[in-house]
């Protein structure tokens, strides 16, 4: 059974710059800055993308240059997934709250299932993240 081109999954797109997403919910804005901070010479030859408030942050604090998506519960991890599923994201950075109930929770699942799906790495705490950036980084 042949599949129709609007059928078949999205190939990934190789960039000269790696595309990162990066997203941290509330309790874990704080620790996005440390670890942009971690990583910024490296981040600085990426093209980053990250939802709202996180990515303010990163640019007031740490410097780096992040095209703002939408906040989160706004619709920015549905965004940041509409980019991945074309192609256009490398990885994601997803610093989560186990911990506390989020209003967006199927927007989340959704973002993380397409990880899985387009196979693209997705880190969703502090250690994966530094697995993830340092292998990175290796490549670089």
């Amino acid at each position: 059974m042949s599949t129709s081109p609007a059928q078949k999954p999205a190939t990934r797109t190789p960039s000269d710059r790696p595309r990162i997403a990066l997203i941290a919910h509330d309790r874990k804005k704080d620790t996005m800055v440390a670890l942009a901070r971690e990583f910024a010479p490296y981040l600085k030859t990426c093209t980053l993308m990250a939802t709202g408030t996180t990515g303010g942050r990163l640019v007031d604090e740490v410097g780096l240059q992040v095209e703002r998506m939408l906040s989160g519960p706004w619709g920015g991890d549905l965004q940041i997934g509409a980019r991945l599923a074309v192609g256009e994201v490398d990885a994601v950075i997803f610093l989560r709250d186990p911990m506390t109930p989020q209003p967006h929770e199927p927007d989340i699942n959704a973002l993380v299932r397409a990880c899985d799906v387009h196979d693209v790495p997705c880190a969703t705490n502090l250690s994966s993240a530094r697995l993830v950036l340092a292998q990175l980084l290796l490549k670089a």
